[in-house]
């Protein structure tokens, strides 16, 4: 459908004959929550159509190390937590859900920019409280452990946190 600035805010027009005035005759959630559904009706010609209206979230940047900038992308998180959490003992949708954490934490957080190694520590957070084999895959893949002393020093503190003896 075509979108116009009218008046105090944008009005639909009417695919047939372009008219602005159009009336919704019904409005409707979709099970997504997150969808409007608007059968309207033009006030010119009488045609009846169906418009879909769903919020468009701000685009949030990811300010990379080497200084690059680039679009958050949800899918590439949670591949990468898929990746981790392959052959462990959790929901299917345990990397999904994760991830919808994440993204509402950053978009809550009120910034467009966010450094990546922001996203890799609440990544990391997350899987360590999902999985603590999964968070030690990422981590040596996230934190790039230099040797197996590095490796060790992560799974103590792992042993220390459940332990409860970690400060």
């Amino acid at each position: 459908m075509w979108w116009s600035g009218a008046g105090a805010g944008l009005r639909m027009r009417c695919p047939r004959c372009g008219e602005r005035e159009t009336r919704v005759v019904d409005s409707r959630d979709l099970e997504d929550q997150a969808t409007i559904r608007r059968r309207r009706e033009c006030a010119e010609c009488g045609a009846r159509f169906t418009t879909y209206e769903r919020i468009e979230a701000a685009r949030l940047i990811v300010l990379k190390r080497d200084g690059r900038r680039e679009e958050f992308d949800r899918d590439k998180l949670v591949g990468g937590l898929r990746k981790a959490l392959t052959r462990r003992p959790v929901a299917d949708d345990a990397a999904d859900l994760a991830v919808d954490g994440i993204e509402a934490e950053l978009r809550g957080a009120g910034v467009s920019e966010v450094p990546s190694s922001r996203i890799g520590e609440l990544a990391m957070d997350r899987l360590g409280g999902i999985d603590q084999i999964a968070y030690i895959r990422f981590a040596s893949v996230y934190q790039s452990f230099e040797d197996l002393a590095a490796l060790k020093r992560e799974v103590d503190l792992l042993f220390d946190a459940r332990d409860g003896t970690r400060p």
